[in-house]
């Protein structure tokens, strides 16, 4: 009889993040991990490891089977990255600095900053290149931990040009950056997002250009999109100088008709009702919400639809934080993600958005731990990560700490020992 290869890791305190009456991380000591084929098929004490490990179909003299001894170190799921727009070409260091002596964001925009200063790099740049710099990215967060990140278009927002960036995020993920960066291989996990960003320069002149542009965004971009599988999601951009809330709906209605799921980025400079609208739809999630009202929160709340904090991008913009208590209250799960993008966080890794969502945003650890493993993974419709338990991925980091607050206290320390994706080192 023959039986595949896996990987046991033991001696670790493992955090499930699967909630036990006790405690909200399902933390456990010396613990096992025991994988298969890509995905975990036991958790538990160190001592029935090897047994756990036969009863699996695992063969313990098969040489290619892996093991690593955590030696008591703590043992979580690979974090889980639900916000970024990984690609997109160009540097945005002046504006940085204009923002430094006091200028706003969309006085800088009006100017012809923001997101409109990416648009030329980036339209300028081939698909290859492209994805080679995404996947540098990635590569850089999977050596700190992070295994699976959501990446959005938006950078182009021409109708072809958005889908050439989806195709480049679609090529990152087999990128192999061998010894270049730490660790070897391809990038982390992928998962694309088409994002109506902004209304491109060119149709801005008149309303019939404009509303030509959504038409074609809503009835040409999105079903041409659902139909080659380049995405999972769309996400627009609901807010003052953005997509009005009627333009969010006839561009998420059409994403829903043509099977893909919902998100956007909602009142991070004004509440135009977003929330309510995701809330409506059925949206897995509704990010940045520095702005929004009590009806929306419970909204969000009734409707189970997952509130994304971004943290550097709200510091960086000396923005108030959002109500984290009131979303508390009302049971919101919060996500925390990077927002990696090169115009107000150009953030990479997830250890300093947890620093910054239990200290700026009074988060707590746990809160923040979850948010970027269980409800970070639920906020891009996959329950099968961000979790240590039977069935889920075999995406894991060991850490060199024992304590799940070091992550957040040690102000981006790279403490990511190994990481794992789908069973294989890769880190």
């Amino acid at each position: 009889m023959s039986h595949a290869a896996g990987l046991i890791v033991t001696g670790g305190r493992v955090l499930t993040a699967v909630a036990t009456p006790d405690d909200p991380l399902g933390v456990r000591d010396d613990a096992a991990v025991v994988c298969r084929g890509g995905r975990v098929v036991w958790v538990g004490a160190s001592a029935d490891a090897e047994a756990a490990a036969r009863a699996a179909g695992i063969d313990p003299r098969d040489p290619t089977l892996v093991r690593l001894d955590a030696g008591g170190r703590l043992v979580s799921p690979g974090l889980v990255d639900c916000h970024t727009h990984l690609v997109f070409a160009g540097n945005r260091a002046a504006e940085f600095a204009l923002r430094a002596r006091g200028a706003g964001y969309q006085e800088i925009a009006a100017a012809g900053g923001g997101i409109a200063a990416t648009l030329g790099p980036t339209r300028a740049t081939p698909v290859d290149q492209l994805a080679a710099l995404a996947a540098g990215r990635a590569r850089r967060a999977l050596a700190a931990g992070t295994t699976t990140l959501e990446a959005k278009s938006g950078y182009d927002l021409t109708l072809d040009g958005e889908v050439a960036l989806l195709e480049a995020i679609h090529a990152a993920g087999h990128v192999d950056l061998g010894g270049k960066l730490r660790g070897a291989g391809p990038p982390p996990r992928l998962v694309p997002t088409l994002l109506a960003h902004l209304v491109p320069p060119e149709a801005r002149g008149s309303a019939a250009a404009r509303a030509a542009y959504v038409a074609g965004f809503a009835d040409d971009l999105i079903p041409r999109v659902a139909a080659a599988r380049l995405a999972s999601s769309v996400d627009v951009y609901c807010d003052d100088g953005a997509f009005t809330l009627d333009e969010t709906r006839r561009l998420l209605t059409a994403a829903r008709g043509a099977g893909l799921a919902v998100r956007a980025h909602v009142g991070q400079f004004a509440d135009l009702g977003g929330a309510e609208l995701l809330a409506e739809l059925g949206a897995w999630s509704a990010d940045h919400l520095e702005q929004v009202s009590d009806a929306g929160i419970a909204a969000l709340a009734a409707a189970g639809v997952v509130a994304v904090m971004l943290p550097a991008a709200c510091v960086q913009l000396r923005m108030t934080p959002p109500p984290v208590a009131k979303l508390r209250a009302a049971g919101v799960a919060m996500a925390v993600a990077t927002d990696l993008n090169p115009g107000t966080s150009w953030c990479e890794t997830l250890e300093v958005p947890m620093w910054l969502a239990t200290t700026h945003y009074g988060m707590t650890v746990e809160e923040t731990w979850l948010g970027v493993t269980r409800v970070a993974a639920r906020a891009l419709g996959r329950d099968d990560l961000g979790v240590l338990s039977p069935g889920s991925a075999a995406d894991l980091v060991v850490w060199d700490t024992d304590q799940p607050a070091d992550l957040p206290y040690r102000i981006g320390v790279p403490l990511a020992h190994t990481v794992v994706v789908a069973g294989a080192v890769v880190a």
